[in-house]
């Protein structure tokens, strides 16, 4: 399933809104440290997702934004939690079910 226009965005601008928010994340949260502000454990054309109850802190590439598979992960957490908050990119998805689903992206 992929991410739907429902909300009058583009997948596209889904994409670029949430690389995006992903970055200013960590331009206010490491206040110029890092290489344009992002956290220093971040390597470039990655970025964060929390996952899970606990709120597993994960690195994945920016590639997995054009994957179907991620996409639907993506579209549930914008129905669930919207994009419009300061706690970082959360996915609503089992960490074990998160890393067997990661593993076979790459």
């Amino acid at each position: 399933m992929a991410i739907k226009k429902s909300n009058k965005m583009s997948q596209k601008a889904v994409i670029k809104q949430i690389v995006r928010r992903c970055s200013s994340l960590g331009k206010r949260s490491q206040g110029g440290d890092g290489e344009e502000g992002l956290p220093v454990d971040v390597p470039k054309g990655h970025f964060v997702v929390y996952v899970g109850k606990n709120r597993s802190r994960f690195i994945v590439p920016i590639s997995f934004l054009s994957r179907p598979e991620f996409q639907s992960l993506l579209q549930l957490a914008e129905e669930e939690f919207g994009f419009d908050h300061e706690n970082g990119l959360t996915l609503p998805c089992d960490e074990n079910l998160f890393q067997a689903l990661t593993s076979s992206l790459r």
